[in-house]
């Protein structure tokens, strides 16, 4: 008999007192109250049982890309998208498992509580997590607007624990024109003889397509240019069952990864809308959605880097080279436990964020955590984006060529990485989101959160580099005040190093805690990452970027 290489399997992350995902049952046994966890702990092992059949189906079976039909048989335009499996079953996964309801229970640890869901769940769902997050986001903007009368028309349907009664609200804000900038958004909202919004245009990246609602930009007719002039409307898109014909679907994008996935170019001919709010300042009603939705983006990213790690450590147990199993080759093994460290990291700052945000949206944070959220939050999303691609694409080289073969299911890994350096703010875009957000006493709160994190940290060599490299960052900020140019050039570098402080205190007071309960796991952890280095600052050079680029 031919040998036959054993494929990967994927742990049970969650099941019982042997959990294989140490992160996260480490971050809830020092994070919540035993009271809490309770609730929690069934959701997050049927959750978990459901990764484990998601990963087995899609390694059985043909992966499918969503099918739109534009007509019927008889010629009436009807835009029907058919789903994949675990879209269909997303509904009732969100809502029995309060995948997002649990985020706006009132209750600090609710949006914690949240994306331990978010984190078991999102690959499982083949991303159906990006329209759940574009439905947080929703959510969050109502809430904030105070329109009593949209809030409580959708509301009830966005936070619903009945998948009969519960919507998808998408975000089209994304135009030909381009992403960042929407002030070049040219769709133009017109009120009709009754004096109805309507909505018309175009939409040019339309994630949630398939959604009951979303959340618009739009130029009210006769207003200025610019973004300032923008308004935010709020659509509904099915009369019944079936789609409104003012929303036309274009087509559905052909894109490297996510192909589960429906995005779609979009026509407004006249939908219905309404306004959130005031008729101007639309990006300034966005902004509540994007602490939100940035979180979900950072949690996915590490759920990813996740996936790929344990699948790669379980194959090292299971592939022999030269006489014994990878896992015992001395290369191999430092391999995975960098990525592991990396990863550990990047866990870190984004659950920290997720827990934040609840302390903040419930008035139990501190003083300096305000401000502290507004920077970790762009840190987070934009470095633990580009770390997936990195680790995904490590992970596939643990492999070998199988790693390069389709049907094993590894390569998806690497292309749906590639989308959280895109999603929510390019890293360029956010670098320069973390330099606005430094203004005023913002590098003080950080330096506070990262004192108290690394209080009772006993390794001084540690410590002692995590407030070497924020001093670097102090001078370098210090040193290019006077050029706007010159620190926007070197935001990146100061944004990782940024990042990079952040975790290593934050993985220092997890091994605290961890320490005093008789695990040196997360020691292990915290060495390993410093000695990676945290500084990532680089100075600019204008001339040399001027010669480069001709």
């Amino acid at each position: 008999m031919a040998f036959l290489q054993d494929p990967p399997q994927l742990p049970h992350p969650y099941r019982g007192p042997y959990r294989s995902d140490l992160a996260l049952s480490a971050l809830l046994d020092r994070a919540l109250p035993a009271e809490r966890r309770a609730a929690l702990n069934v959701d997050l092992e049927a959750l978990g049982n459901y990764s484990q059949l998601a990963w087995q189906r899609a390694t059985h079976t043909s992966r499918r890309k969503p099918v739109l039909t534009q007509w019927d048989a008889w010629g009436r335009r009807v835009d029907r998208i058919e789903l994949t499996t675990a879209w269909l079953e997303g509904p009732q996964l969100t809502t029995r498992h309060a995948v997002l309801a649990a985020g706006h229970e009132a209750n600090a640890n609710a949006r914690l509580e949240q994306f331990a869901r978010v984190y078991l769940y999102h690959l499982a769902s083949e991303f159906y997590t990006c329209p759940l997050a574009m439905t947080d986001g929703a959510a969050t903007a109502l809430k904030a607007c105070g329109n009593q009368k949209l809030i409580e028309r959708a509301l009830p349907h966005f936070l619903s624990r009945d998948a009969a009664t519960f919507w998808l609200s998408g975000q089209w804000m994304t135009e030909n024109t381009g992403g960042s900038d929407v002030g070049l958004t040219e769709t133009i909202a017109r009120q009709d003889a009754d004096g109805q919004w309507r909505l018309h245009g175009r939409k040019w990246f339309s994630s949630a397509v398939v959604g009951e609602a979303a959340l618009a930009l739009a130029r009210p007719e006769g207003a200025g240019t610019g973004t300032a002039a923008l308004a935010l409307f709020y659509v509904e898109t099915m009369d019944g069952e079936r789609r409104k014909p003012e929303l036309v679907i274009d087509r559905l994008k052909d894109k490297l990864g996510t192909h589960e996935l429906p995005t779609a170019e979009i026509h407004l001919d006249g939908l219905l809308a309404w306004p959130l709010g005031e008729l101007a300042h639309g990006v300034r009603q966005v902004a509540p959605m994007l602490n939100v939705t940035r979180t979900w983006n950072a949690i996915c990213a590490v759920a990813s880097m996740a996936r790929a790690i344990s699948l790669a450590r379980d194959y090292a147990t299971r592939r022999q080279a030269f006489g014994r199993p990878l896992i015992e080759q001395p290369l191999h093994a430092q391999t995975l436990a960098d990525m592991q460290a990396e990863f550990e990291g990047a866990f870190a700052l984004a659950f920290e964020v997720a827990h934040l945000l609840g302390r903040v949206e419930h008035d139990a944070a501190a003083p300096h955590e305000v401000a502290l959220l507004r920077l970790l939050t762009p840190l987070a999303k934009l470095w633990t984006g580009k770390l997936a691609v990195k680790l995904c694409s490590e992970a596939l080289e643990c492999f070998g060529g199988a790693g390069y073969i389709e049907d094993t299911g590894l390569p998806q890994l690497l292309r749906d990485a590639q989308v959280y350096a895109i999603w929510e703010g390019t890293t360029n875009v956010l670098s320069l989101d973390s330099l606005r957000a430094l203004a005023g006493d913002t590098f003080a709160a950080l330096r506070t959160a990262v004192d108290d994190w690394s209080a009772d940290a006993t390794d001084t060599v540690v410590v002692g580099s995590i407030q070497a490299a924020l001093d670097a960052a102090s001078a370098y900020l210090d040193g290019h005040a006077a050029s706007r140019e010159s620190l926007e050039a070197g935001a990146r570098g100061l944004a990782f190093t940024l990042a990079r402080c952040a975790s290593a205190a934050l993985l220092a007071r997890q091994a605290s805690w961890s320490s005093h309960h008789g695990d040196p796991y997360a020691a292990a952890v915290l060495r390993r990452f410093v000695g990676h280095g945290l500084n990532r600052l680089v100075a600019p050079d204008a001339n040399n970027t001027a010669l480069l680029l001709g």
